[in-house]
């Protein structure tokens, strides 16, 4: 499977911003996978333990083993895989949800926010034990329209719930 990957780099004095809303304990090991320029790899806390995944750097995500506390990351959005380009927000989450212990933190546009569907949240709940636990929204001129930064956290969350079905 090859993907193909676009790329669009987050300010980084937003990253800043959105890195103070994640709950970091000391010597949390925390991976970026899609590091592009930097923003979030550069700007994690003093008191974490880091590392990173860039493609065009010759550190594919898919490759990396080691254990991870949290990941933070503006993910690609899109993927071609197969020939087909798709929307990697979920698949991403998904991915990540059995590796890290305890959070992952994406970037993502309205399109990515609207493939977390209440079977999909029901299932990271119940697989991975994982929860929407905030949500920050923000504005990036240079692209469109509001972006997400999503932090799902391992655990309980009474205030997390979901409807599934169609109506």
């Amino acid at each position: 499977m090859d993907d193909i990957y676009y790329f669009h780099q987050t300010p980084k004095e937003l990253a800043k911003k959105l890195i103070q809303h994640i709950e970091f304990s000391d010597c949390d090991f925390v991976l970026e996978p899609f590091k592009g320029e930097g923003a979030f790899y550069d700007n994690l806390p003093n008191n974490v333990n880091k590392d990173w995944c860039e493609i065009i750097q010759g550190r594919d995500y898919k490759d990396y083993t080691a254990n991870i506390d949290w990941v933070v990351s503006n993910p690609p959005f899109r993927l071609d895989t197969d020939g087909k380009r798709v929307n990697s927000f979920y698949f991403l989450i998904n991915y990540y949800a059995e590796r890290v212990t305890k959070g992952i933190a994406f970037l993502g546009n309205d399109a990515c926010f609207n493939t977390l569907t209440p079977k999909r949240l029901k299932e990271l709940h119940e697989k991975y034990n994982l929860y929407i636990h905030n949500i920050i929204v923000c504005n990036v001129k240079k692209w469109r329209g509001r972006y997400f930064f999503i932090i799902f956290k391992k655990g309980n969350n009474p205030f997390y719930k979901f409807i599934e079905g169609s109506y």
